[in-house]
């Protein structure tokens, strides 16, 4: 079977990559919205299904995995910020809480198809505004939901717990798309 990567992330297709498979990343145009009474843990996994339903070109030998990621504050879902400012506010949410990352997965063939969502919960350490203005001028957050990326400085500098997959929290819970990969092969 061949594997194709719904994804422009560099960093799902670094570990996919990692995680031993070859595969062919394509690009799915899809308008990202969700219903505004669904709950905040049920969106991830939402939209992995909706990327992984517009991509209508798939061959009989091919597996598609879609996955996208939400970082939510209680109910507030932080997605990728539209600006400097916007990124800036919300690392001033997330200073000093503990927050939830979601990353919901899509697995599909032509025959089956599997989705699942993991999630992580995340302690930041306080950040003073030196530290929020120095991560959003040297690392530019613009592409990662909650503005920030764990495998950055930030993540490493600021972040005192994580409870639940690394690898979740980056973007791709590779222990789920391992797993479920391995139920496509029986």
């Amino acid at each position: 079977m061949k594997i194709l990567l719904a994804s422009n992330s560099p960093r799902r297709r670094e570990l996919l990559q990692n995680l031993g498979y070859d595969f062919d990343a394509v690009s799915v145009e899809c308008v990202e919205v969700f219903p505004d009474q669904m709950p905040a843990k049920e969106v991830a996994e939402y939209l992995s299904v909706l990327k992984s339903d517009a991509y209508k070109v798939l061959e009989k030998d091919e597996i598609l995995i879609t996955a996208d990621t939400t970082v939510v504050l209680g109910e507030e879902i932080l997605g990728k910020p539209a600006d400097e400012e916007d990124a800036r506010l919300m690392l001033k949410k997330l200073s000093d809480k503990t927050h939830q990352v979601y990353t919901g997965i899509t697995i599909r063939s032509i025959d089956k198809k599997i989705s699942a969502t993991d999630v992580a919960d995340v302690d930041f350490d306080i950040l003073n505004d030196d530290e929020i203005n120095y991560y959003i001028n040297n690392f530019k957050p613009y592409d990662k939901a909650g503005s920030y990326g764990v495998q950055e400085w930030l993540g490493m500098a600021k972040i005192s717990q994580i409870r639940g997959s690394f690898y979740t929290v980056m973007g791709l819970p590779t222990h789920l798309v391992y797993g479920l990969l391995k139920e496509f092969e029986k």
